[in-house]
């Protein structure tokens, strides 16, 4: 079996759909001979898709015992339906989430049902399956195949370390602490969690934030400011733009939310696993955003993993990612007495607790698992 991997979503940059395509790539060397054109950001993001149907061809014409091509997300799959010259071969696809629910009128008419061209649809949670065969996609196309996490993944307990960290960042050893991880994007619910949940809680817990983020206007926010709302929006979705960071720096500056929120940035993974590793709760308070979801909600299982306990939203792909009391707490999206009551009730959560969920996520996700279930999906295929 000889794959060719096509993806625009690849280190060196750094997120979700990078990761996954990279352990995908990578770990289907073990079960095929693998070929690739990724996006590697030495030319412009116009560049790589134009010259796209001219590389596909010449690897093909290279190596011709290709029999499958592997799109990693529904825009380098929707830019690829007007290519000619391989529909021979065997296309397969993968759905992430904001690919299946962008909001123009115009893709989801006219592009997205044009995904039946191709041989095989994956979706990397029910959730997105659902969406897509909602859309239009024949279900008889789709399979789910949900994303791993890096087994190496180990809480880092260690007293000392967690005292300096604290000492670092200005953190005081009688709060407790609460942890949300991610871009500043309006579905993540961290806005929405400061103004209507922080004030439920005691005086006691103190919100800690990691992640990109920047406290200044930049020329692009005051761009973006000038266009439509519709087409501001659209831009914002998707470029993965920080849609919620002009709010949470307001919220940051206000007296009454100011002080119980402390934005670290984005730290080096070794500070991140210990402020994982020794906080009361992770939360993804994620809220229902019109055109955007989460596809599946990786940052939990990742937190889950390094040994935190897992609080989520009962929302989209995350509830494929989170199994409510198996690896974590599944609480109603935007019910903030629901945060507050879910937050308070696991102050007393044991480590063993922590370790049984971590334990599940373990023996449940993996990238070798999910890499296992693609090599027999495409093998499939070409029978």
């Amino acid at each position: 079996m000889e794959i060719l991997f096509v993806s625009h979503k690849y280190p060196p940059a750094t997120g979700g759909m990078e990761k996954q395509s990279y352990e995908l790539i990578e770990g289907m060397r073990a079960y095929a001979t693998v070929r690739k054109i990724v996006y590697t950001r030495e030319e412009s993001y116009f560049q790589f898709f134009r010259k796209l149907n001219g590389r596909i061809l010449s690897m093909i014409h290279r190596y011709p015992k290709i029999g499958i091509i592997h799109f990693n997300d529904g825009l380098i799959a929707a830019i690829s339906l007007w290519h000619v010259g391989y529909s021979h071969l065997r296309r397969v696809v993968t759905l992430h989430g904001l690919d299946v629910v962008f909001p123009l009128k115009i893709y989801q008419r006219l592009i997205l049902p044009r995904f039946n061209k191709y041989d095989h649809i994956v979706a990397v949670s029910h959730a997105t399956a659902a969406a897509a065969i909602r859309r239009g996609i024949d279900k008889k196309k789709v399979s789910v195949i949900l994303n791993g996490i890096d087994q190496q993944l180990k809480p880092k307990v260690n007293v000392e370390a967690w005292a300096n960290f604290q000492q670092k960042y200005h953190l005081s050893a009688h709060q407790k602490i609460l942890v949300t991880l991610g871009r500043p994007v309006k579905r993540k619910g961290f806005s929405w969690f400061i103004r209507e949940v922080l004030p439920l809680l005691p005086d006691e817990y103190h919100l800690v934030m990691a992640g990109p983020f920047s406290r200044e206007s930049s020329k692009m926010d005051k761009l973006l400011s000038r266009l439509p709302e519709r087409w501001r929006t659209l831009y914002m979705l998707f470029m993965g733009y920080p849609s919620d960071q002009a709010e949470l720096c307001n919220l940051l500056n206000h007296p009454i939310y100011g002080e119980k929120v402390t934005h670290l940035g984005k730290l080096p993974l070794e500070e991140l696993a210990i402020l994982l590793s020794h906080t009361e709760a992770f939360l993804m308070p994620n809220i229902k955003v019109e055109g955007d979801m989460e596809g599946f909600g990786l940052v939990c299982l990742e937190a889950s993993a390094c040994g935190a306990l897992v609080l989520a939203s009962a929302l989209e792909g995350i509830t494929d990612a989170i199994v409510h009391r198996k690896n974590g707490i599944q609480v109603e999206p935007e019910n903030a007495k629901a945060w507050s009551q879910a937050i308070q009730d696991r102050k007393d959560a044991g480590r063993s607790q922590r370790y049984s969920f971590r334990a599940y996520t373990l023996n449940h996700f993996g990238w070798d698992k999910m890499v296992h279930d693609y090599a027999s999906l495409l093998k499939g295929l070409i029978v």
